[in-house]
């Protein structure tokens, strides 16, 4: 698995098991930055999944907004939490992140959907990913 792939899936994780436990996600960073310290069988957690974690903390309100604007007939808490998190983690990478191909952020997306969600979400992520993708140059406001 790519690094920048590995990354991502943490990243995802981190944001997903804040989440869960409603909490903030430089909660759940640091406690994970803590655990691969003191724990051998912990993965360290690399510098990409701290700026994807980061970045999207920063933005999080705006990313909240724009899901809740055009995921069609969804409100953001009736979403399932996996998904919810894999397109506030793709839509962060995509809107504000430079370098990173936006078919690239869309596909790695939508394999965490197909890993971790039910059998819809791949679509789901991918059509809202492709939203944004659309909409890019104006949703970029901070």
């Amino acid at each position: 698995m790519a690094a920048r792939n590995k990354a991502r899936k943490r990243a995802f994780q981190i944001l997903f098991e804040a989440d869960q436990r409603g909490t903030t996600v430089q909660t759940v960073l640091a406690d994970w930055i803590r655990h691969s310290r003191t724990d051998t069988r912990q993965p360290p957690v690399t510098e990409y999944t701290m700026e994807l974690v980061e970045g999207y903390a920063e933005y999080a309100d705006r990313i909240d907004e724009l899901i809740v604007t055009y995921a069609v007939d969804w409100d953001l808490d009736r979403m399932p939490v996996v998904d919810r998190n894999i397109i506030r983690l793709g839509a962060y990478e995509l809107v504000w992140v430079d370098g990173t191909p936006d078919a690239v952020v869309i596909d790695e997306a939508v394999q965490l959907a197909k890993e971790f969600s039910t059998a819809e979400s791949p679509s789901f992520v991918n059509g809202l990913l492709g939203r944004f993708k659309e909409l890019k140059p104006s949703l970029r406001r901070d």
